[in-house]
């Protein structure tokens, strides 16, 4: 990636996509303890994940400088069209499948769904390097669905690492399944878990959890890994992130060598590597690149002074072309705190973090996605996972981290064909 000057974003390379079998070094499950420094909770969640301390103790400042990654006026570039060599028809898919994929109104493979259902379907390993938006969630259902359908005896455990995205999986499983007869159960934190507990009882073809819930079912013995058949990890770089890599390592190892194993990731680090070498038998790695992000998305800073920042957020909120927002803060207490000031000025608004059970940031995303919400204030939880159609602007009320999620953040607005807007606030005290 190469930065233009100071006030243009950076260009990464066009949609394309490549696969190839990948080698990686192996060593015992429950080595490399030490991977991530970031502690988690059991409840699906991370502990303070969305970054920094309190003032004065030093909340690091982004080690980016995010001027640099700015495009004031994205140009499309011209995109490399990709031919599927698939068809949902020629895939080999029971008919109810194909039935189903119809009903919902879904006509072409994507890259990703074009390029791993065949592996899938053949049994293999395999890890997609894929972002959100790329259509990765049906390219693992769909082929695990019609081998659910030849062998009722399969049973899939799929791991990601937010409760919003988990309960993402099911639906659309439900919906994809929705000719086929299969039970399914969602594992997250933050709810009683008593009802998934009564759930597990019946015979699920698919365990949809988040790997602190799930690892907690496992000891309480309502899920027995001897029975798991395949293993799906989504958004694993998201995971290690959260802290997760403990957990993931404890329930992948208690799970049969012989299972099938998909890996989905937007990034390979090399901790990933290691959990792609430690589980996975000779996988075959396909990548998916999407357009770069800044040529959907108009970018901007806004420098301000930090007394002038919530009234500088005012007066954004108060033009009509902010019609359904997305606000990134820093940390949980001051997302929430966030949100009350917008209503108290008479702006609808909500907020998800992780200090909110489930229910409350399951109405609060409802709330939002029918337009009864203005505003959506978030911790970077909202960063992955969550897809909101429509979103005209995210304003980066607190900075990022880093660059990846910066990316992250501002891919929530102009998403598909799309247009959208993202702007950061940075003090003026923050060097260039």
């Amino acid at each position: 990636m190469n930065t233009t000057n100071n006030r243009r974003g950076r260009s990464s390379s066009t949609s394309g996509t490549s696969s190839r079998r990948r080698t990686f070094s192996s060593s015992k499950p429950g080595q490399n303890r030490h991977n991530s420094g970031s502690s988690r909770s059991r409840n699906g969640g991370a502990r303070n994940h969305s970054g920094g301390g309190r003032r004065g103790g030093g909340r690091k400042m982004p080690t980016f400088n995010p001027s640099q990654f700015i495009n004031t006026n994205p140009v499309d570039a011209v995109e490399e069209v990709y031919t599927p060599k698939n068809s949902f028809d020629t895939f080999g898919f029971d008919k109810r499948i194909v039935k189903a994929i119809t009903e919902m109104g879904i006509k072409t493979p994507s890259p990703i769904q074009d390029q791993t259902i065949p592996e899938i379907l053949k049994g293999h390993d395999v890890v997609g390097l894929a972002e959100t938006g790329t259509g990765k969630t049906a390219a693992f259902l769909l082929p695990l669905i019609n081998k659910t359908l030849k062998d009722f005896k399969q049973q899939t455990l799929i791991l990601a690492p937010t409760r919003e995205l988990a309960i993402q999986i099911e639906d659309e499983l439900k919906k994809l399944s929705s000719n086929c007869r299969m039970y399914s159960v969602t594992c997250v934190g933050g709810i009683n878990i008593q009802p998934q507990i009564r759930a597990l009882r019946r015979n699920n073809h698919f365990i949809i959890g988040t790997p602190g819930r799930v690892l907690d079912l496992i000891n309480r013995k309502c899920i027995n890994t001897a029975h798991i058949t395949n293993v799906v990890l989504d958004e694993a770089d998201r995971m290690l992130d959260m802290g997760f890599i403990h957990d993931m390592r404890a329930i992948l190892s208690g799970t049969p060598k012989d299972r099938e194993t998909l890996f989905f990731s937007a990034t390979m680090s090399k901790d990933i590597e290691k959990l792609v070498g430690d589980f996975l038998n000779d996988p075959v790695i396909i990548s998916v690149k999407k357009k770069d992000v800044t040529n959907s998305i108009a970018q901007d800073v806004i420098r301000v002074e930090e007394r002038s920042k919530f009234e500088t957020l005012l007066n954004l909120l108060s033009t009509s072309e902010f019609k359904r927002v997305l606000i990134f803060g820093a940390m949980k207490h001051s997302v929430e705190k966030l949100s009350r000031q917008l209503e108290g000025e008479g702006v609808k608004s909500e907020s998800i973090h992780g200090n909110k059970g489930h229910g409350q940031r399951q109405r609060a995303l409802s709330r939002f996605k029918e337009g009864n919400a203005q505003v959506l204030v978030a911790t970077d939880v909202a960063a992955r996972g969550i897809h909101v159609d429509d979103v005209t602007h995210v304003i980066n009320y607190d900075l990022p981290n880093t660059f990846e999620d910066y990316v992250h953040r501002i891919g929530r607005t102009g998403r598909g064909t799309k247009r959208g807007k993202a702007l950061t606030f940075v003090p003026l005290t923050y060097s260039r």
